[in-house]
């Protein structure tokens, strides 16, 4: 998409027809219809600006400039292309070209071999994990090719900022016809036959939350987004989506007023852009009075939390936004029956109103066209940990976590060996190897005894220890709990305190029922979705990975060395080659020994912190059992 710009001033505030909507998404269909050649699109990700990306544009600039092209080829940020680990990244609009993992010294060979001679810059483009095999465009490397981007669909191919760049894919169009051609129960009759779920974790209908909302007979509602983990991702790349999206779910429920909730208002980078796009959403007629000509009249503002977690469940946060504190309220009354203010509320998150648009302009059949019939549409997921490739995705629901790991991540990094995956942040739970082909459902992942929660997708393998993953979930699940409910409160604690025996050598076999049997009563008996899900990772980890607490408390060994107390490393002798990358890389000078000679380690200075585990390149440190002398070498 090319660089294309409106200009809004105080002065020059100029409303939008849907003639005019029309207009720009069939005026720029190819950067030659305004004079230029192409556009490069810089990723302006949190990960590509840690590794140059604002330095890359000056440069991008200046060479442009220098060879006398920079008329005919333009250069602009956009949101993140989620391909995280490897940013820096860049896509050449129109032929999609992506070049990676480059530095600003990069940019003339890449400018001269892509714009001067006509070719890719080889150097920099994908290289397949597999065969080595050079893919220049963007939509052939499997990362992408094998997702379904639809909310994701403009990430890392428009300007956020810009509202023209948004029309001309499609934007607002979901709107004008929700507004001017339906009536609200026709727009709840769309969403309920899409079988929209909520995409904040709980998968509830979203039809038929709008719905209640609408038969409520009071003549104030409000619409509020949850900006939670997902939704910073879609703010930054696509906030007019869920402008949109909550535009039409205002006129859906008869509400007027909206609101997008920040549970982190230092973040300034997404605050900026919120408060862009709703200025200029507001400039183009979009909110405000009489939107279109249409009778309608919707807002959005913005609402700060402090930043707790406990404010993601929807009652904990309309509490926060009343100026209270954020304790949960039990349920019923949902707050699509009294909300906030004690008026009906339309609570959902980003990525819900991301789709709404999409289900508009399309028709639920096209939205039912991917995914499962009990869960239909795409997911969003940020995929980490021990894959070849990370960063954020949108699959079909339905694909297997098989498929995740495999193909999109790119399988496991050199010298690890799967375990499982952690799916659904600090209060979700591990899907051990055995189950790696269930389909990523609503259905399939509750029948696994985990949630889908924040959409989290973080791959382990066999360096991590489910005993230390529990007591650190515990650790989470306590500090953020509101205390307002004795399972959650008290529970949490007990479990907390158990974990750390365990992990610290004092830990009896009784405790893994104790463990057990308290997870389970925490999880039933909480008041809210926090203490429901908390000792989530706690039941998965007994029930998946006993053997492993057992062996802490029996054996007294951590076996991937994260237990301090329960690890002790020893190099191996007659296989270490004496190289020094431990000693190197140990920050107590713990590792001592002659070049090319079997090393030894202190263990009175070593603090276990893994580094020389993780760095001998010959596997010559294992792991061992047993707490050893201060002053003892090996």
């Amino acid at each position: 998409m090319p660089a294309i710009k409106v200009k809004f001033t105080s002065n020059n505030l100029e409303r939008l027809t849907i003639e005019d909507l029309q207009v720009i998404r069939d005026k720029y269909k190819d950067p030659r219809s305004i004079g230029t050649r192409a556009s490069i699109l810089v990723c302006g990700g949190a990960a590509c600006k840690a590794r140059g990306s604002v330095k890359i544009q000056e440069a991008l600039s200046g060479e442009l400039k220098k060879k006398g092209i920079d008329s005919e080829v333009s250069v602009y940020e956009t949101g993140c292309n989620g391909f995280c680990n490897q940013s820096p990244v860049m896509n050449v609009y129109p032929d999609m070209t992506l070049y990676q993992a480059f530095k600003p010294e990069d940019v003339p060979y890449i400018v001269d071999e892509h714009f001067t001679k006509g070719q890719p810059a080889e150097k920099f483009v994908y290289k397949d994990l597999k065969d080595k095999k050079s893919i220049a465009n963007r939509h052939e490397i499997p990362f992408f090719s094998l997702q379904e981007r639809r909310v994701l669909y403009k990430s890392g191919l428009i300007d956020p900022d810009d509202i023209e760049a948004y029309i001309f894919h499609g934007g607002y169009m979901g709107m004008v016809k929700a507004v001017t051609q339906m009536k609200p129960q026709d727009i709840i009759r769309e969403i309920k036959d899409s079988g929209l779920r909520g995409r904040g974790g709980g998968g509830f209908p979203t039809g038929l939350k709008w719905e209640i909302c609408m038969h409520q007979a009071d003549d104030t509602k409000y619409v509020i987004c949850n900006a939670g983990p997902i939704s910073r991702s879609i703010i930054e790349n696509d906030p007019h989506s869920i402008i949109e999206g909550m535009i039409i779910a205002g006129r859906a429920a008869g509400a007027s007023k909206g609101f997008v909730y920040v549970r982190e208002p230092d973040n300034l980078f997404i605050l900026r852009r919120l408060h862009t796009a709703i200025e200029r959403a507001r400039v183009c007629g979009f909110l405000g009075d009489d939107i279109l000509g249409s009778g309608f009249n919707f807002t959005i503002d913005v609402s700060f939390g402090a930043g707790t977690f406990i404010c993601g469940e929807e009652t904990a946060l309309i509490r926060s936004m009343e100026g209270k504190r954020g304790f949960p309220t039990p349920k019923p009354p949902y707050p699509a029956q009294s909300g906030l203010w004690g008026k009906p509320t339309i609570v959902d998150n980003a990525e819900t109103f991301a789709n709404v648009p999409l289900i508009i302009s399309n028709g639920q059949a096209w939205f039912r066209s991917v995914g499962t019939q009990s869960s239909p549409g795409t997911k969003i997921f940020t995929l980490g940990g021990a894959v070849n490739i990370n960063g954020l995705i949108e699959i079909p629901m339905g694909m297997t976590f098989r498929t995740i790991v495999d193909e999109i991540g790119g399988g496991l990094k050199k010298k690890s060996k799967f375990k499982a995956v952690h799916i659904g942040g600090p209060t979700g739970g591990v899907i051990p190897e055995a189950l790696l082909d269930t389909p990523s459902t609503y259905e399939d992942i509750t029948a696994a005894g985990v949630i889908v929660g924040s959409g989290n997708l973080i791959v382990m393998d066999n360096n991590t220890c489910m005993v230390n993953e529990a007591l650190s979930a515990m650790e989470f699940g306590h500090g953020e709990s509101c205390g307002k409910c004795v399972p959650c409160r008290i529970g949490t604690k007990v479990m907390h305190d158990k974990l750390i025996d365990i992990t610290e050598g004092r830990g009896k076999m009784e405790d893994l029922d104790t463990l057990a049997s308290l997870a389970y009563e925490v999880k039933r008996t909480s008041l809210c979705g926090l203490g429901q899900t908390a000792p989530v990772m706690v039941l998965t980890a007994l029930k998946y990975f006993r053997e492993e607490f057992e062996e802490h408390i029996k054996d007294g060994w951590c076996r991937a060395g994260k237990c301090r107390t329960l690890t002790t490393f020893v190099i191996e002798q007659k296989t270490c080659s004496g190289c020094g990358s431990c000693a190197r890389k140990c920050p107590q000078g713990a590792i001592s020994g002659e070049k090319k000679k079997p090393h030894l380690i202190d263990w009175g200075l070593c603090i276990k912190c893994r580094s020389c585990f993780e760095t001998c390149p010959f596997n010559s440190i294992r792991i061992e059992p047993g707490v050893t002398e201060e002053g003892d070498s090996w």
